[in-house]
């Protein structure tokens, strides 16, 4: 059963270390829509600058390339996928590890893969070396209505 489309958008930027940031607040401020919590805005945000920050940093090692992030609101979800042409992943597995980097000589902690796992509950990787690396996250978003509201009086 597909899921019908609530709304999407697409931003396209160069592998610019200072547009990961940009990237990261267009993504939150466009699930912004679905009144998602400060949590859940907050994982976005992490999951996105984590997958943004590889393709910067990985994809092209010989210059600058263009990433692309493309948004998919659902009812009760958002999509994110986060995309380059760079020079791929040799071992996805590998590269999923906890720790493993390909980039040693930065201050990098090998983690991204494993942040992003964490704060979404679906993580995709796609590779094909020599034409780019596609990851696919999903989130779901609870509706404020569905939360639990603890209250209580002081007398």
């Amino acid at each position: 059963m597909n899921k019908m489309i609530k709304n999407e958008m697409k931003l396209e930027f160069l592998s610019k270390s200072n547009n990961e940031g940009f990237a990261r607040i267009v993504v939150a401020c466009f699930a912004s829509q679905m009144d998602p919590t400060i949590e859940e805005i907050a994982d976005i945000k992490t999951a996105v600058s984590e997958a943004v920050t590889n393709s910067i940093i990985h994809a092209y090692p010989n210059g600058e390339g263009i990433v692309k992030v493309i948004a998919k609101l659902y009812e009760d979800e958002i999509e994110i996928e986060i995309s380059d042409t760079g020079i791929g992943i040799n071992d996805i597995e590998e590269a999923k590890e906890p720790l493993y980097t390909s980039k040693s000589g930065l201050e990098r902690s090998g983690m991204g893969f494993t942040i992003m796992e964490s704060f979404m509950d679906n993580l995709r990787v796609e590779s094909i070396v020599g034409l780019g690396t596609k990851i696919t996250m999903k989130k779901k978003i609870k509706s404020k209505e569905s939360l639990q509201t603890n209250t209580y009086e002081i007398k």
